[in-house]
């Protein structure tokens, strides 16, 4: 299984980005989609996921302004990112858990700066 992420780029505060994460099979074979982020010299953070079954959850430094979500056509799992903060900045990877094996994908950066 094979992840692509992509929608980094360099934004405002109070700006908004939509990260993408292209996934080489079928979301319905995948049972937890997850996105992390790690920020320059701190540890990696869970930043959303969401389960086949479609439980949702979130850091609480983005809730109410991130957003998962996932077009089981386009095998493509989606991070909205609103009203973004110069504390988002972190490089952003998505992962998936299908059949008890996890994957990941390379990351995407996004830099939150005036």
């Amino acid at each position: 299984v094979q992840l692509q992420a992509s929608g980094g780029g360099l934004v405002q505060p109070g700006g908004s980005l939509r990260l993408s994460c292209a996934v080489s099979t079928s979301l319905f074979s995948v049972n937890v989609m997850r996105w992390y982020r790690q920020a320059p010299g701190k540890q990696r953070e869970l930043v959303a996921q969401t389960t086949s079954g479609g439980y949702t959850t979130y850091a609480d430094s983005v809730k109410g302004r991130f957003t998962i979500s996932r077009d089981n056509v386009k095998n493509t799992v989606y991070l909205q990112m609103n009203s973004l903060k110069p504390e988002d900045t972190a490089d952003y990877s998505c992962n998936v858990l299908r059949y008890s094996i996890g994957y990941w994908g390379q990351g995407t950066l996004v830099t939150v700066s005036s």
